[in-house]
């Protein structure tokens, strides 16, 4: 198993709300702001190629671009530049780290110093959840996806295996910046897993999820 040992102690970071990047996940994005251009190819010049995905921590009431403790590296594993300069980018998840210090310098973009401590999991096979009851998680995904309406491929869902079928529900579905950092920060994948099926059934319950994890 690799160890931190193997990462990098900063990080050029993209700071977006609501969107999850998850360890051995995949997340697209669509590149094409100067700054995060510049972010991509020195990212693309390093062996590990990793870009560090962190939420906004927009605190009421205090002003400054401040980022939540917590956020995921993702390595870029696909790019493509169009005609007009934009790069499509695939990002697959290596591991977690903690934000301990912005660092000051001449690039465009942002970078932090972090640290890997308290995630060994992230880097080693991928995670089983041995208490997951999945014919009763499926039914209750069913009735939540029916009551918005929404169109999935049931089939692909069926197969994939724990960790995907849950880090990907997790990524994808429409829940507060809030409860997307909750579901980042799960020690586990039963955590996590228990923690998306409060906020689908809140959501069904016709709350509001805003705040509801904090």
């Amino acid at each position: 198993m690799k160890s931190s040992i193997d990462l990098p102690d900063s990080l050029p970071v993209f700071p977006l709300s609501n969107v999850l990047l998850l360890p051995r996940s995949r997340l697209p994005l669509h590149v094409f702001e100067p700054r995060y251009l510049a972010m991509l190819d020195d990212a693309l010049k390093t062996p590990q190629r990793l870009i560090g995905m962190v939420q906004p921590n927009e605190v009421p009431g205090r002003s400054g671009h401040r980022l939540h403790a917590i956020g995921c590296a993702g390595r870029v594993t696909q790019f493509s530049e169009t005609e007009d300069g934009r790069y499509m980018v695939t990002l697959t998840g290596k591991s977690r780290f903690r934000v301990q210090n912005e660092i000051e310098g001449f690039t465009p973009y942002r970078r932090c110093g972090v640290t890997w401590d308290g995630f060994d999991l992230d880097l080693g096979q991928t995670e089983q959840d041995v208490q997951f009851n999945r014919k009763k998680f499926m039914a209750l995904l069913t009735r939540y996806f029916e009551s918005l309406d929404l169109a999935t491929d049931w089939e692909t869902m069926k197969e994939a295996d724990d960790e995907l079928l849950i880090n990907s529900l997790s990524m994808m579905l429409d829940f507060a910046p809030e409860d997307k950092q909750a579901l980042l920060e799960a020690p586990s994948l039963s955590t996590r897993r228990e923690t998306l099926v409060t906020l689908i059934e809140y959501s069904m319950r016709g709350g509001d999820s805003q705040g509801l994890l904090q």
